[in-house]
C-alpha cells in the first residue's frame, strides 16, 4: 500500500494553493546558488586584498558549497509531492501522474542540456530530470522505502562530493580555465562531459530529494504554523551540525589552517559535505519558521515572487555569468577576484528580486515556468 498524499491535507485545504514557505525558501536558495557559482568564472582568486578574499572564501565554503544544492534538491523533492497532490485532487490516477512526471523529467533534461551548452557548464536542471525519470515512483513509496533509499544513497553521494572537495583543496578548478574564445567553440565545449556529469550528479541529489518528499508528506512547509516545534528542532539541529561539520573546511578554504595528511583532508571533506545535507534542510526549516510568522512583509512577498520563478532566475544567473565573464562577451574573468565575484553574485540576486517583484505586480509568470508547464501539460493546462 502506498502513502495517500491527499489524506494528509486538512479538510478544506486547497492542494493547488501556493504555499509561502517553499517559495520563500527557493528565493533565498538562489542567493546561495549565485554565491556558489560566481567565483568559478574568475581567473585569479587572490587578486583582491588578501583578508577580503580569505573572508569571502570562508563565507562561501561555510554557507554555500554543497549546501545550496542540497537545499535546492530538497525543495525539488518537496515540490513533487505538491504536484502529485494537485493532480490527485483533480482526479488523475497514478498512471496519468506517472506519465506527467516522466514527461516533465524529459523536458527538464532538455532545458538542462541547453543551459549547460548555451550558457554555462554548471547545471542541476537536467539532473532533476534524470532523477525524476529514474525515481518517479518514489513519490508514492512507503515511508520505510524512502528512508532506505535516502540512507543507501547517502554514502556514495557523500563520497563523490568529498572526492571533488579533496581535489579542490589542492588545485581548485575553475570554469575560467576552460572558457572558449568564441561563442561557436563554447557551444560544443560542454558536450563531451555533460552526460557523465549529469549521471554522476544524479547519485548526489537523491538523499536530499528523498528528505524533501518526506517533509512534504507531513506538509512541514505548507503548514509551518502546525509544525513549529518540529521545525525549530530541525533548524537548530541541521544548522548546528552544519556549522560544526563545515567550519574546518571553511578555515582551510580561507587559508587559516592547512594539513599535509590525506586522511585529515578526507575527513574534513566528508564532514563538510555530509553536514551540507543537514545545513540545507535546516535552512529550509528556518525559513519555514519565518514564513509562519511573517506573511505580509514586503521583503517576504518579493522573495516568494522570486521563488515562484526560480527556474527562470536560475537560468537568468547562468546568462549573466556568460555576459559578464566570457571572453566573447564582456570578458571580466580576469578583472576581478574572489570577493568581487561574491559581490557580483549578491548584486545579481538583488536584481533578480526586483525583476521578480515587477513581474508579480504585473501579473506575469516566469517565462521558463510557462514554457515548462506548456511542454509538460500541453494545451490542456498551461495556467
Amino acid at each position: 500500500m502506498t502513502e495517500d498524499v491527499i489524506s494528509r491535507h486538512r479538510p478544506g485545504t486547497a492542494v493547488s494553493a501556493r504555499s509561502l514557505a517553499p517559495d520563500l525558501a527557493r528565493g533565498v536558495m538562489l542567493l546561495l546558488i549565485a554565491l556558489s557559482h560566481a567565483p568559478a568564472f574568475v581567473d585569479d582568486w587572490n587578486t583582491g586584498p588578501a583578508w577580503l578574499d580569505a573572508g569571502a572564501k570562508f563565507v562561501k565554503s561555510l554557507v554555500a558549497d554543497n549546501q545550496a544544492r542540497n537545499m535546492f534538491v530538497f525543495l525539488f523533492g518537496y515540490g513533487l509531492i505538491q504536484l502529485l497532490a494537485s493532480q490527485q485532487a483533480r482526479g488523475s490516477d497514478w498512471p496519468d501522474v506517472r506519465r506527467l512526471l516522466r514527461r516533465r523529467g524529459w523536458w527538464l533534461i532538455v532545458i538542462g542540456f541547453l543551459n549547460a551548452v548555451v550558457f554555462v557548464p554548471i547545471d542541476i536542471v537536467a539532473v532533476y530530470g534524470l532523477t525524476l525519470l529514474v525515481l518517479a515512483p518514489i513519490v508514492r513509496a512507503r515511508i520505510a522505502a524512502l528512508w532506505w533509499t535516502g540512507g543507501l544513497t547517502l554514502v556514495p553521494a557523500t563520497l563523490l562530493l568529498a572526492w571533488q572537495s579533496v581535489a579542490a583543496q589542492d588545485d581548485p578548478a575553475t570554469i575560467a580555465e576552460i572558457m572558449e574564445p568564441t561563442f561557436a567553440a563554447h557551444l560544443v565545449a560542454a558536450l563531451p562531459a555533460w552526460p557523465v556529469n549529469t549521471v554522476v550528479s544524479t547519485v548526489m541529489v537523491v538523499p536530499a530529494m528523498v528528505l524533501g518528499v518526506l517533509a512534504a508528506r507531513r506538509r512541514l512547509l505548507d503548514e509551518p504554523e502546525r509544525h513549529l516545534p518540529l521545525l525549530r528542532r530541525i533548524a537548530a539541529l541541521g544548522l548546528g551540525l552544519a556549522l560544526a561539520g563545515r567550519l574546518p573546511s571553511a578555515l582551510m578554504a580561507a587559508g587559516a589552517w592547512t594539513t599535509d595528511s590525506a586522511a585529515v583532508s578526507w575527513a574534513v571533506a566528508v564532514a563538510h559535505d555530509l553536514t551540507g545535507y543537514a545545513g540545507g534542510i535546516g535552512l529550509a526549516a528556518a525559513i519555514g519558521l519565518v514564513a509562519a510568522g511573517d506573511r505580509e512583509g514586503r521583503l517576504t512577498t518579493a522573495l516568494a515572487a522570486l521563488g515562484r520563478r526560480s527556474l527562470t532566475f536560475y537560468l537568468f544567473q547562468a546568462l549573466v555569468w556568460v555576459v559578464l565573464f566570457y571572453p566573447f562577451t564582456l570578458g571580466l574573468h580576469d578583472d576581478m577576484g574572489y570577493a568581487a565575484a561574491l559581490g557580483v553574485a549578491v548584486a545579481v540576486w538583488v536584481v533578480s528580486i526586483v525583476l521578480a517583484e515587477v513581474m508579480r505586480v504585473a501579473g506575469h509568470r516566469g517565462p521558463a515556468e510557462i514554457v515548462l508547464r506548456r511542454l509538460t501539460y500541453g494545451r490542456r493546462r498551461t495556467g
